[in-house]
């Protein structure tokens, strides 16, 4: 009840696009997407005023944004009228859409995190009090409270099904993770920087003592049909519509879905199963769209940086696209291969945050919002054995403070520098962490030793630098032919920050499974056996 009433408060502060005529921002878009699927045909969903918040989100979003739509709808019909509500702003909408954020989080995501959170005490043998402790610093992590609270997003319905599907594996039941994961992937596309390690995961459950086909078989089964019945809605809506006369396309001359147009094949358009595939083709345009470029704004990731110092844009935009798969393979490469050579549940939080890391800095089209996920496993495993510890506190808070501060310029722009100062120090204040307190570092440590000296440095210089650029950013105007310097330093602090995090995820997990150990055993038995054979 205590995290929910600072939650709420959150919402008091002002959200994205407030007063901000005439695209407004992200809660206009939600709100919007309320608008079309109340009003419009199934099969209009994704090609309605796409130069205007188009749906872009798989269909999961749609129709929980229809089932908001119609119940807000109940109480007063203007706030989604078509057309005409477009940037209707009032406060009772907006203590409606802050209730459907909270309300959606409490249904899913917290529910997911206190159940995984319970389940890696019990089975890590971490006392009471610690695991609660652990559960308030993680539904109080400041990044997420600031974006779906303040900023205004539902992110937490996606992460509360990648929770919901972590647990699950904790349990042995990779069916039902399955099932969530599917949820969390048909309710936002960024599930995807968790794919590959909950792919790599199952194929390696699967393997071990011989390949059990069996059971990959079961779970290939479960995906499809899963992902089947997430689509189905949409594809059987737009046969009903096409029986009825109503057309998918809502504009004279509209085109063809890219994907469909450049089919080898030409499909009938008087054809029965025209609309579904229109449907399916323009759903996934939508989803990802590769045409926006290779960023995001500015966001703390390896190409925003290199482009502060070599502008990107002169490569062609399918050039860069291929450049940025290969690299977000090769850097998620280390930890899939882990998990899935040790497929042990436990470590599946550490190779969930090093994929996820992999993907925030190397995969194409990234948001600054995307730093959620890689933090969410990360701040998970404060509720695991020495999650509390000095070491693990110490990473798992600095990623966590250094990833809020990458979010303040997007903040700064909606007016939530108040929010973000409180919840930041607050959550700093319960772990015990800079700039709250410098015992972490200095004082003496009764859990687990104290920090290596390398990890002091590199943490506190990373303070003091955030430190630094919140009072030159708030007193020291930038040049006039550099309006932008406060927002590029900070995404090349970040970026280096966020680096360090992607390796020691990476060293963690494979640390933690074991193979360092087996390495070294098996090189001193060679070199045991190679000293009889001189003897």
């Amino acid at each position: 009840m205590a995290v929910g009433l600072f939650k709420w408060a959150t919402g008091f502060w002002g959200y994205s696009g407030f007063n901000v005529p005439p695209m407004h921002g992200d809660f206009e878009a939600q709100r919007h997407w309320m608008e079309i699927t109340t009003h419009l045909p199934i099969s209009q969903w994704y090609f309605y005023d796409l130069q205007y918040w188009g749906l872009d989100y798989p269909p999961l979003t749609a129709y929980h944004s229809w089932l908001l739509g119609r119940i807000g709808s109940i109480i007063d019909p203007n706030w989604f009228a078509l057309s005409s509500s477009r940037g209707f702003e009032s406060q009772l909408l907006k203590v409606y859409m802050r209730a459907t954020v909270l309300i959606s989080e409490y249904l899913v995501y917290v529910p997911a995190a206190i159940i995984l959170n319970r389940k890696l005490g019990r089975t890590q043998g971490v006392n009471g009090w610690e695991s609660s402790v652990a559960l308030v610093a993680i539904l109080m992590q400041p990044a997420t409270i600031l974006i779906d609270h303040a900023h205004f997003q539902y992110n937490t319905v996606m992460l509360g099904f990648v929770l919901a599907s972590v647990s699950s594996m904790l349990a042995g039941r990779a069916l039902w993770g399955c099932v969530f994961f599917v949820a969390a992937l048909c309710y936002k596309q960024m599930a995807l920087y968790y794919a590959p390690a909950m792919f790599a995961y199952l194929m390696g459950v699967c393997a071990v003592q011989g390949f059990n086909s069996r059971r990959f078989l079961t779970i290939a089964l479960v995906t499809v049909i899963l992902f089947a019945l997430c689509f189905a809605p949409l594809l059987l809506g737009s046969i009903y519509d096409q029986y009825r006369g109503i057309s998918a396309f809502t504009a004279k001359k509209t085109p063809l879905p890219p994907l469909l147009a450049e089919l080898p094949i030409k499909i009938n358009e008087q054809s029965w199963y025209f609309a579904p595939i229109v449907q399916l083709t323009q759903s996934i345009h939508r989803i990802f769209p590769f045409a926006r470029g290779l960023f995001e704004d500015k966001v703390a990731n390896m190409w925003c940086a290199i482009h502060t110092m070599h502008k990107l844009h002169i490569y062609p935009l399918g050039q860069m696209q291929r450049i940025s798969t290969v690299v977000t393979l090769i850097s998620i490469l280390p930890s899939t291969m882990t998990i899935s050579v040790s497929p042990k549940a436990e470590l599946l939080p550490w190779a969930l945050a090093s994929t996820a890391w992999g993907f925030y800095l190397c995969s194409f089209q990234v948001h600054e919002k995307s730093v959620l996920l890689p933090l969410l496993p990360m701040t998970i495993l404060l509720g695991s054995d020495s999650g509390l510890g000095t070491d693990m506190r110490a990473w798992i808070g600095w990623a966590n403070v250094l990833g809020a501060w990458t979010l303040f310029p997007l903040l700064k722009r909606d007016e939530l520098r108040m929010p973000y100062g409180v919840l930041t120090l607050l959550w700093s204040y319960l772990l015990g962490l800079p700039p709250t307190s410098l015992s972490l570092y200095f004082g003496r440590q009764s859990k687990n030793g104290e920090l290596n000296s390398i990890t002091k440095i590199v943490h506190l210089a990373f303070y003091a630098v955030m430190i630094a650029w919140h009072v030159g950013e708030a007193f020291v105007p930038p040049p006039d032919d550099k309006p932008d310097l406060w927002v590029v330093l900070n995404v090349l602090v970040g970026f280096g920050g966020f680096g360090i995090c992607f390796i020691w995820c990476n060293w963690q997990l494979i640390l933690r499974s074991g193979m360092m150990e087996d390495y070294w055993s098996d090189r001193v038995r060679i070199e045991a056996a190679q000293k009889r054979k001189k003897q």
